[in-house]
């Protein structure tokens, strides 16, 4: 094993007394070391226990979800019936993305995910801005999915007793509620399974899942038999700005299929399960979102979709007319929901986990139940954060800076991806992106276009959120940095 207080090799600095400013925001944590340190925390370590086919859920469970279920209300009003065109381009974006994760996943196999892949490659600063992004890719996600939770429960219980819960406690400030207090439930219980052991959240997340996938199954069949081809006529009315504009709050649909890698640490071959499980829950998630899409269009007017977030149900109810199958989906959807709750929480404790171990965020985010195997403090801490977050926070907001932090982050995995076959070409690779660094271009190039079609307010809550980043970074990661000055009761 590596000496973990001695100063890095590979591109890290010689001693933290010879460096200037600008060499220590560049310095790099070693692969090696990356590798090394795995699973290791404050008082305990992570169990590896985690094959393909949960990773496979892990992934599918963080993604298959809310943008479907219910992001899609909010961008057919802005895309039309090319809404499907939407999704594939939004799925595009992700793939060219997908491929450079890949790649990083099986040569970097630690909880970080591209935070700790650009740390290994563009340094401390980059890699910082990157964990940055990660907390508003997973942590606000998971408040921007609990959101829409509440929403398919207030559908199921009105179907089954024919109550609803009231305003008040049913929506956020901002729209007609003054607390969300569904939204804080779904996380504490999500808390609740994580706090149980990976495995044990892993084997719930994958009864969820199939839950879900069956649900989507079940609207095509039963939503195809109100389709309508007029429904496509004047097919991109808004034209392509429209599909664009739609697209980029869509990539919040795909946020997730990352989300394999955040379990590195936890993987039983990481190195050759990572890469599979990543690129096989992307193209399942893609073949039901253009699916459910298209039928769902078909089966009712763009112009009349509306911006309640029960879309699908709402369509079941007026196909067959009756209110059994719309209150089936919903049923289905609060489990499904439920599960992005899970594997996207998962996700946010992990990378916390990694950057904690690194010191750039307070140690108690490292420390790991010697029990469970688990970061307690940090479940419970970022559980809280998320639950009072998604209580008061409209769902629309969340979703556009979610997307926004999204896309910076994987614009820098595409690069880090071309840097590391430059500076390390002869490391072993259980997965390599084909035609690199053409594809690694275009995922970065797509990536700055569907930034682009955000609104200028989304750009200005994401301009905040970094600039509030940087202070943390110079006040408090900078200075505790292990790369900067590693103790000596850290060497092994």
């Amino acid at each position: 094993m590596l000496d973990h207080g001695a100063p890095p090799h590979n591109g890290g600095p010689a001693a933290p007394h010879s460096e200037g400013p600008g060499m220590r925001l560049m310095r790099r944590k070693p692969v090696e070391r990356l590798v090394a340190e795995g699973g290791h925390g404050e008082g305990g370590t992570l169990r590896r226990s985690l094959g393909l086919w949960q990773l496979t859920m892990i992934s599918i469970g963080a993604t298959l979800g809310t943008g479907i279920f219910v992001v899609l209300g909010e961008a057919v009003p802005k895309a039309g019936p090319a809404v499907t065109l939407s999704f594939v381009i939004a799925g595009l974006t992700a793939l060219f993305s997908a491929l450079s994760y890949a790649e990083l996943a099986g040569t970097i196999p630690v909880s970080g995910s591209s935070y700790s892949y650009a740390y290994a490659t563009m340094g401390e600063l980059i890699a910082w801005v990157c964990g940055w992004c990660l907390m508003l890719e997973y942590g606000v996600s998971v408040a921007a999915v609990a959101v829409g939770w509440g929403e398919y429960l207030n559908e199921l219980l009105d179907g089954t007793i024919g109550v609803t819960l009231p305003a008040a406690l049913s929506a956020p400030p901002g729209d007609g509620g003054v607390f969300n207090a569904p939204a804080l439930i779904v996380v504490l219980l999500a808390m609740a399974f994580l706090l149980g052991g990976a495995r044990e959240s892993a084997r719930a997340n994958t009864v969820m899942v199939l839950v879900k996938i069956g649900a989507l199954v079940l609207f095509c069949a039963i939503g195809v038999q109100g389709f309508r081809s007029g429904n496509y006529e004047n097919f991109m009315p808004l034209g392509m700005a429209g599909v664009s504009a739609a697209g980029a709050t869509l990539f919040f649909s795909y946020i997730g299929f990352d989300a394999a890698s955040t379990a590195g640490e936890e993987a039983k071959n990481a190195q050759r399960d990572l890469p599979r499980a990543i690129l096989l829950s992307l193209a399942i998630t893609t073949a039901l979102y253009v699916l459910v899409a298209a039928v769902a269009v078909g089966a009712k007017p763009w112009r009349q979709f509306t911006d309640s977030e029960a879309t699908l149900a709402q369509i079941m109810r007026e196909v067959t007319g009756q209110s059994f199958w719309g209150t089936l989906l919903a049923f289905c959807a609060v489990i499904a929901i439920a599960s992005v709750v899970l594997t996207v929480l998962y996700g946010q404790t992990r990378i916390l986990f990694a950057m904690a171990r690194d010191g750039l965020v307070p140690k108690v985010f490292a420390r790991v139940s010697p029990r469970s195997g688990t970061p307690r403090a940090n479940t419970l801490i970022v559980s809280l954060f998320c639950g009072v977050l998604a209580a008061a926070v409209p769902l629309g907001q969340l979703a556009d800076a979610t997307s926004i932090g999204t896309l910076f982050a994987f614009a820098l995995v595409n690069i880090a991806v071309v840097v590391l076959r430059r500076s390390r070409p002869d490391m072993p690779r259980s997965f390599r992106v084909p035609l690199s660094p053409l594809l690694p271009a275009l995922g970065f190039g797509f990536c700055l276009w569907m930034m682009g079609s955000l609104s200028t307010v989304t750009w200005v809550v994401f301009g905040v959120w970094m600039a509030v980043g940087l202070v943390f970074y110079f006040l408090y990661g900078y200075r505790r940095s292990r790369l900067a000055a590693p103790a000596p009761s850290e060497a092994k």
